[in-house]
């Protein structure tokens, strides 16, 4: 399957606003969110790294994107 920055694109986004939100739990939880610090501090880190882990890479052509063509039109006959 080919590498595509949409479907990378569309993997960071979700991570980065679900880990944001893991850790600001975290930095500013009170009562019940704070006995579960640790836990969002883990979970938000792991998105985070998740997303990042994404956009890593390319395949084994060094992450150039491939080009579609259109097949040849058929010829009319007259």
């Amino acid at each position: 399957m080919a590498d595509n920055r949409v479907a990378r694109g569309i993997v960071l986004v979700p991570c980065l606003l679900l880990g944001g939100a893991f850790l600001a739990t975290a930095a500013w939880g009170q009562g019940a969110a704070a006995e579960n610090r640790t836990l969002a501090i883990g979970i938000g880190a792991g998105l985070l790294l998740a997303g990042w882990l994404s956009q890593l890479g390319g395949g084994p052509d060094g992450g150039s994107e491939t080009s579609v063509t259109k097949p040849d039109e058929p010829k009319s006959s007259p």
